[in-house]
């Protein structure tokens, strides 16, 4: 008989494990989007125009034998997936791979593409008359963000509030020293420490002078903000047994072997997992590489694998050719290197191979 395998999303986790499973088993994709959204590259494609239309791949051409269902699943449990569409799945493994909501730009939360670019262009026009941007968060999208505005509009006031006091804690301090030196460069104000003591008037991307008061004194003016904080994972469709492993902050505990505690058969990945790791599309492709192998394992009778959370590491663009890396094993990596790995193509090509766009 022919196993079954229901992926729940299609980011770059989902998309990843059906497309390694298609040859083997009868594997559904159950995504609500149009099309997969290259969020790596989410924050070029507002300020570059050149590449809103290359953040969208669609489904269609990403598997052979398997088949894409556009629905969202309305409630997972251990005995299957109802759909949206009141639809009864019952694979025989389930994999998990919802991800999570995150402020637009850095995230893109249309199910219809057309939408989703008009979105993207309107905001480009609203952020192109601001003569002033504001960006509430110094986590990477936040520092991202600025070195894309910059890139773009180099005469543009660029202004980050964090109520932190210093930047990306937990990479070294030379790492940390490298990022501030280029912002400094790119003429990025920081202010740190502090926080807005009241909300905007006008709503994130809309050009709209304002002033607000600080909690540590004094005061900033805008024509335009951003939220660059507050991720939160996709898993209120967890029932039965399966909710028993949903945490308060809405991440899933996971096995080694990255599965649901005390489910043989139920896999999560990517950025709903409660790894202590940086939510990242290369760990979300990490852990897709474990999650086919135990399948695989499983069907076959071999021998499972288990997966070990990655050390820090982070490759922080700050526009085409700025920026900087850090991994464990090679350190630090200055702007150009950066670029190489990033900043210049932001992976697409990558993705461009496994959606057959290329």
């Amino acid at each position: 008989m022919t196993t079954t395998v229901a992926v729940i999303g299609g980011g770059y986790g989902g998309t990843s494990v059906a497309k390694a499973l298609d040859a083997f088993t009868d594997v559904v994709l159950v995504e609500p989007r149009e099309d997969f959204v290259h969020h790596v590259a989410a924050l070029r494609g507002l300020v570059d125009p050149e590449w809103t239309d290359r953040l969208f791949y669609p489904y269609d051409r990403l598997l052979d034998r398997g088949k894409v269902v556009r629905d969202r699943a309305a409630s997972v449990d251990e005995n299957g997936i109802t759909l949206g569409s009141g639809e009864r799945l019952t694979p025989d493994f389930i994999v998990l791979a919802t991800g999570s909501a995150y402020p637009f730009p850095a995230k893109i939360d249309f199910q219809d593409s057309a939408a989703a670019k008009a979105k993207i262009r309107a905001t480009r026009e609203e952020l192109a008359g601001a003569e002033k941007v504001l960006l509430l968060g110094a986590g990477p999208v936040g520092l991202e963000l600025a070195g894309e505005i910059k890139a773009v509009w180099p005469d543009k006031a660029v202004t980050i509030i964090d109520p932190a006091e210093g930047i990306l804690p937990g990479f070294p301090d030379e790492f940390r020293a490298e990022v501030r030196r280029q912002l400094d460069e790119l003429g990025v104000e920081l202010l740190l420490g502090t926080s807005l003591a009241e909300t905007p008037v006008s709503e994130p991307g809309q050009a709209k002078t304002f002033t607000a008061s600080l909690s540590s004194g004094g005061e900033v003016t805008a024509d335009l903000w951003f939220q660059c904080f507050g991720g939160a994972p996709h898993t209120a469709y967890l029932d039965g047994g399966l909710a028993t492993a949903r945490r308060p902050d809405g991440q899933v505990e996971v096995t080694a072997e990255l599965r649901l505690p005390g489910r043989e058969r139920v896999f999560a990945l990517g950025d709903i997992t409660a790894l202590p790791e940086a939510k990242l599309a290369k760990s979300a492709g990490d852990h897709a590489e474990v999650v086919v192998a135990n399948i695989r394992a499983l069907v076959d009778g071999g021998e499972l694998r288990t997966y070990t959370p990655g050390a820090p590491m982070i490759s922080l663009p700050l526009g085409p050719s700025g920026g900087a890396t850090y991994a464990e094993e090679v350190g630090i990596l200055d702007a150009a290197t950066t670029s190489e790995i990033k900043g210049s193509h932001m992976m697409a090509s990558r993705y461009e191979e496994l959606f057959n766009v290329a």
